[in-house]
């Protein structure tokens, strides 16, 4: 029986944290799990470098806590099909979604691919917010649409 895989999306906008969030789940060893990491093509690759054990110019690297890191450029079915060949190294993903992005056609692949589906299973999604600047960023004016 091959495993189904849990997901978790983290999202939020640019400077809420989500890396420093990402970087302290990969460095906490009390978990005991190892996760894929999928990060977005807009950003740079923001693992912590003293964590990554192979250069980053790679689609896939290792990370030295047994985790792996994927720069998705294109397709997230491709990315997590080739990724799921490595299952056994990993427990669960994280997919960090760039902070200019919507995060729900991110989390309809999980429910649209059938492929998909039968590999993954969407666990959570987890928002990052900027507790300092929330209420600035509420009040500001938003365009229609």
């Amino acid at each position: 029986q091959a495993p189904i895989v849990p997901v978790t999306v983290l999202t939020g906008f640019l400077g809420s944290g989500k890396t420093t969030l990402l970087n302290h789940i990969l460095n906490d060893s009390k978990h005991g799990m190892r996760f894929a990491v999928i990060e977005n093509e807009f950003g740079e690759v923001g693992i912590d470098e003293k964590v990554l054990s192979e250069n980053v110019d790679e689609e896939i690297v290792e990370v030295m806590n047994g985790c792996i890191c994927c720069t998705v450029r294109g397709d997230l079915v491709e990315a997590l099909k080739k990724l799921y060949k490595r299952v056994e190294q990993f427990n669960g993903i994280i997919i960090e979604t760039t902070g200019l992005a919507d995060p729900a056609p991110v989390v309809q692949t999980f429910f649209i691919d059938e492929d998909i589906q039968k590999k993954y299973r969407l666990d959570s999604v987890i928002t990052v917010v900027d507790a300092k600047h929330i209420l600035s960023r509420l009040k500001e004016k938003k365009p229609e649409g």
